[in-house]
């Protein structure tokens, strides 16, 4: 009886330690942001993101077409006058990137900038 109890024990044992080393990652679900874009502005305008976390990117336009390019990120979305478009990303670098109204809006638009800080 002993040796089953002990054999019973090792083998338990044996499962458990398996069973923990088994991992399954799971997939982060995305972060989303809106982004209000308007004559000559982005709101907010800063964002901080966590590298490697997924982001749906909602840009909304509250006047006139305009659109939102940071190369750095691979981010390049357009959205007409009054709709609304997103992109899907994960950031893959850490640091300051500075995003450009991408679509010709008005005098001001060389000015429209929005920062994005990506965080480890």
């Amino acid at each position: 009886m002993k040796k089953k109890c002990m054999l019973l024990a090792l083998c338990l044992g044996l499962w458990l330690a398996g069973a923990s080393s088994t991992r399954v990652w799971a997939q982060a679900s995305p972060q989303q942001i809106e982004v209000t874009a308007k004559r000559f502005d982005f709101s907010p305008g800063e964002i901080t993101l966590k590298k490697g976390q997924p982001v749906i990117l909602v840009l909304k336009s509250e006047d006139v077409a305009h659109g939102l390019r940071i190369r750095e990120l691979n981010i390049d979305v357009k959205v007409k006058a009054g709709s609304t478009a997103q992109i899907e990303f994960t950031p893959d670098k850490t640091g300051d990137f500075i995003g450009h109204c991408s679509v010709f809006c008005g005098s001001g638009h060389g000015s429209m900038t929005i920062k994005i800080h990506v965080v480890a």
